[in-house]
């Protein structure tokens, strides 16, 4: 049985390539722009979610793939677009970003589990260990997000100006994966990708 606390160094890039292709959203356009992030790497752990887009009566599709390797971070995104008055046909956009595992500071997994009562650890069965949604926030720094409200005071009735309270979060991206959307089998790959990437971040 896998150690779950110790991620198996292997290279996954077969899988992913795998993944890619069974989603069928134009799988060699997605390859060639996470191989210019990858660099030939290899790849410890991935989660891709492939969700549509509604664009007024159309709907269009959104890839995003999260990659860990040895010393980086990669997402990927891709989109589909309409012709416009610029590109006259059916277009795709890719954007990578690498991100040095130094510059982790956040690994936020959220969970919703059904049921508690009945849960039980270790269970190979992703449906009962993985619960029923997990949101996994990531961030490096690149965007903060600043939450403030008036403040105020015991009183009920002072009318006293306390200024502003507030807090700031830090979340570059935000992935939220369901049972229900993604299948137990996506729970259980986004929980080993952020268990893989907070060991990494460990180091």
């Amino acid at each position: 049985m896998r150690d779950l606390n110790t991620p198996e160094l292997v290279d996954a890039s077969p899988e992913l390539r795998k993944a890619i292709d069974h989603c069928g959203y134009y799988p060699d356009v997605v390859t060639d722009s996470l191989a210019i992030a990858i660099a030939s790497e290899p790849i410890r752990a991935f989660v891709l979610q492939h969700e549509p887009t509604f664009d007024r009566d159309e709907v269009r599709r959104h890839i995003t793939i999260l990659a860990l390797t040895p010393t980086r971070l990669i997402v990927g995104h891709t989109d589909e677009h309409a012709a416009d008055d610029l590109i006259r046909a059916p277009y795709a956009s890719t954007s990578t970003e690498a991100i040095p595992l130094s510059r982790v500071n956040a690994v936020v997994v959220n969970r919703v589990v059904p049921n508690p009562a009945g849960y039980a650890s270790g269970k190979n069965d992703p449906a009962v260990s993985g619960g029923g949604e997990v949101v996994l926030t990531i961030g490096w720094g690149m965007v903060n997000r600043i939450d403030l409200e008036p403040a105020v005071c015991a009183d009920p009735n002072c009318e006293a100006d306390h200024g502003y309270t507030g807090s700031v979060a830090a979340d570059d991206i935000s992935l939220r994966i369901s049972a229900a959307a993604d299948g137990p089998a996506g729970i259980q790959q986004v929980l080993d990708f952020a268990r893989a990437l907070s060991f990494a971040t460990t180091k």
